[in-house]
């Protein structure tokens, strides 16, 4: 039976991969979700390039407009209403990816929005707000390739929130001598600073960790159902993963390699982020920009979503997987 499901889609254009979401808006009662149908990831890996000779190659750029292109068929196979892409830190730092944005417009059609370290915060802050309890405090603490996006909520209202432009892939390429950067040292200690001084005025109490390398090192911890994770479990799966080989992690961890390499640089920023803040605990839900992303495109879209059945004016209102799933 065809039975008519509308449409989202988000691609989100990380320094480490790119992934693209599709997700159906179910209706019931008064109540919408969005449901995931589709889930594509490919390890692109921009931030290699750019983050060691400050632009993207020509060989990574043609492999970009081939995958975009992909998705743009997959897309309309899946027959999208609307969609949103938006490229992070390696985008925003490489000296040709004004070119490789303009490719792509002329080539395929497809908009991509370089957004700064605020807007990205931003998006995530759509779908976290819903997992957030009444008069508790929180770090959430969200790492990628290239940057680290700190926000702190208060209450449930957001008080404070800094982007460093330091990631799992900056680091990895810093303890393998890729690339010698006294500035990111810098940024370190800018970060440690920050993250200690609003910890303590806002009384930070728990954490909130969002991104690939948090939830494959939570399904490494192995909690139970739906806990957090804590801070000494996290320690010990990042000393495990770091005494490995590359060849290890891949074959007996079964990591794939552009998660291998990166987990434990990318771990080190959530663990120092713990200890600077001297939290113990840490919740680990299964959401990210995309998930920001497609709620963004659901309140923009509303009006045209909701059906004429619907005169309840209420705010939508979508479900947050809190669930970490295992995520390559």
């Amino acid at each position: 039976m065809d039975y008519p499901l509308l449409k989202l889609a988000a691609i989100d254009i990380g320094s480490n991969a790119v992934r693209c979401q599709i997700s159906a808006v179910l209706h019931y009662g008064d109540r919408y979700r969005l449901k995931r149908v589709e889930y594509v990831r490919f390890p692109m890996r921009l931030g290699e390039d750019v983050f060691a000779t400050g632009e993207i190659s020509p060989a990574k750029a043609d492999k970009f407009v081939k995958f975009l292109h992909a998705l743009k068929l997959l897309m309309e196979v899946h027959e999208v209403a609307h969609y949103l892409i938006c490229a992070t830190s390696a985008m925003r730092m490489s000296t040709n990816a004004a070119a490789i944005v303009e490719r792509v417009q002329h080539e395929l059609g497809m908009t991509i929005q370089v957004i700064d370290g605020q807007a990205e915060a931003a998006y995530i802050n759509r779908v976290i707000e819903y997992l957030l309890e009444d008069k508790k405090h929180y770090l959430h603490i969200d790492v990628g390739g290239g940057s680290t996006e700190f926000n702190i909520y208060h209450d449930r209202r957001k008080v404070a929130s800094q982007s460093f432009e330091v990631g799992s892939i900056r680091r990895m390429q810093q303890e393998e001598g890729v690339k010698s950067d006294d500035s990111l040292n810098e940024k370190w200690l800018r970060m440690e600073e920050w993250v200690k001084e609003n910890a303590r005025r806002y009384h930070v109490t728990q954490a909130i960790g969002t991104g690939g390398n948090i939830n494959k090192i939570y399904s490494i911890a192995q909690p139970s159902l739906d806990q957090p994770v804590s801070r000494r479990r996290i320690a010990s799966v990042l000393q495990q993963l770091g005494k490995m080989t590359m060849d290890e992690r891949v074959n007996v961890a079964m990591l794939n390699p552009d998660r291998a390499d990166v987990i434990v640089p990318a771990g080190q920023i959530y663990l120092s982020a713990m200890e600077w803040a001297n939290i113990n605990t840490m919740q680990v839900p299964d959401i990210g920009l995309k998930d920001g992303m497609l709620q963004a495109l659901f309140e923009d879209h509303f009006e045209e979503i909701r059906p004429a059945s619907d005169h309840s004016g209420r705010k939508p209102i979508t479900q947050v997987q809190a669930r970490a799933r295992e995520i390559e």
